[in-house]
Parts: C-alpha cells; structure tokens; sequence
C-alpha cells in the first residue's frame, strides 16, 4: 500500500493510476471509501477481492456531475429534480442503466440497475474529474468489519491480508456523518426510498 498524505496529493498522477486499473482508499463525506475506475473490470473484481465481498452484492459509484453519469443511466425528470434539489451531497440514486454503458458488472446489479451519487467531497470529485467518469464508493473495509472514518483503522484492517488497495489517502480522522439516503426510481418515474440517512426528502 502506498500512502499518501492528502497535503501532497497529485490529482493527475492518481488519475493515471487509476486509469491502470489501480485501487484507491479516499475520504468521503460519509467514511474511507475503496475505489477504482467503475469501467475498468479487472479493478472492479479486485475490489470484490479486497473486501472479501459477495459478487451479488453490487457496489455503489460517484461522480463529480451528473452528465458524466448520463453516459451510463437514463435521464428522466425525476433524476433532473434530484440533482436541482440534493446534489452534490449523500443521496444516492438506484436508476435503470443503459444498454450501452460501459460501466463494469459488480457495479450493473443482477436488476440492470447502479446505484450512484454526485459527491460534495473535494478529494472525491477531484479524482472524478481527474478520470472524467464514475468512481467505485464503496467503505473501505473487509465485509465484516465496521467502515471505517479514522486512516489507523484503515491500515491496520489490510496490513497483513494477502490482496490490498494499492493507494491509500491519508485524510485523518473524519467526522462520524449520517449513511446516505438511498432512493429508487422507477420506470414510471416514481421514487422509493430504500434507506433514510442524512437527507430526508420533500
């Protein structure tokens, strides 16, 4: 793991790496997230392999702006609410993907759907922008153990396990905030809340 201290963080050389199909620790405005180019699939399964995660249990994904997310997913008046409402901030959105998306499987769910949101967090969007597309956002942590908001936390979780991220952020200890918001939108254009967190909608 090579760590790094969020004082001296080159945005285009982690944009390349990420490119190469390397893996990310990075905050985020809920807690340490373990990340990868969403279109890179030999990265998406080696962040299955990190977290010892089910391959049925889909990870969710960032972006800086919605646009860059509109190559993936189907626009819909609804989503254009969201955004003019929500983002950038913890809502995440379940919403049906293109047949033409080139996002990686274990990001499309078994439903064809992703589940995604336009981050608030600097280092996050940074790192969006940087790649000009989505980010895999899922904690960085093994499936069993508590997501993780301290970098100690973090390396100690990995040290000894045989597959680790490759680049890990050092951004401290981070405040205990609120799960996002998780909503469905249905082809009808209806939404379903999933999960209440921080963001409660009106």
């Amino acid at each position: 793991m090579n760590v790094i201290d969020k004082k001296q963080l080159d945005i285009s050389s982690l944009a390349q790496a990420l490119f190469a199909g390397q893996t990310i620790v990075y905050p985020t405005e809920t807690c340490y997230g373990l990340g990868c180019d969403a279109t890179n699939q030999l990265a998406v399964d080696t962040i299955f392999d990190i977290k010892k995660r089910q391959r049925n249990k889909p990870v969710l994904v960032v972006a800086h702006d919605l646009s860059v997310m509109l190559e993936h997913v189907f626009d819909s008046e609804t989503l254009f609410e969201i955004e003019e409402k929500y983002w950038p901030g913890p809502l995440t959105v379940v919403t049906k993907v293109r047949l033409d998306s080139t996002l990686a499987k274990g990001v499309i769910a078994e439903d064809g759907t992703v589940a995604f949101r336009i981050t608030e967090h600097p280092i996050a969007a940074a790192l969006c922008q940087a790649i000009n597309g989505p980010l895999v956002s899922t904690s960085a942590n093994i499936s069993t153990h508590e997501s993780p908001y301290d970098i100690k936390n973090v390396l100690a979780m990995f040290d000894h396990e045989l597959v680790q991220p490759d680049i890990v952020i050092d951004g401290g200890k981070l405040s205990h905030e609120s799960p996002s918001t998780i909503v469905r939108i249905h082809e009808d254009g209806t939404l379903e809340v999933l999960r209440e967190g921080e963001i409660i909608l009106h």
